[in-house]
């Protein structure tokens, strides 16, 4: 998928509204529309890379600015005291079903080994 057509790049260029939970320069968190817990956010960098694989160090910059997103939006979300889980998928055997680069904040309720 190219990035003019992917999901995510369209949302993170204004082109596609959304409300987002936060942001920085870097990325942006949005509520998950099929949440799997009480607490489901997607933290998403602005920049289109479509799975895990292709991360080089390069990329260092744009995954602290993800971390550092994410611990914020668990602050706003308030799980991060009891805790939460982030989570990447890589492919389509680990669910991943949009070809863009996202980490995943689950919380609010016990999680289990695999969520």
């Amino acid at each position: 998928m190219t990035a003019e057509m992917c999901l995510f790049c369209r949302m993170a260029s204004g082109e596609i509204p959304v409300e987002r939970f936060a942001a920085n320069d870097l990325a942006f968190a949005i509520r998950d529309i099929h949440p799997r817990a009480p607490v489901h956010l997607l933290i998403i960098p602005n920049q289109h890379i479509a799975d895990a694989r292709l991360l080089t160090a390069a990329d260092g910059a744009m995954l602290a600015a993800l971390f550092a997103l994410a611990a914020g939006a668990g602050r706003a979300a308030g799980v991060d005291e009891r805790g939460y889980r982030l989570a990447f998928n890589v492919g389509e055997a680990a669910g991943m079903t949009i070809d863009h680069l996202h980490l995943h904040l689950l919380g609010g309720r016990p999680l289990g080994p695999e969520g």
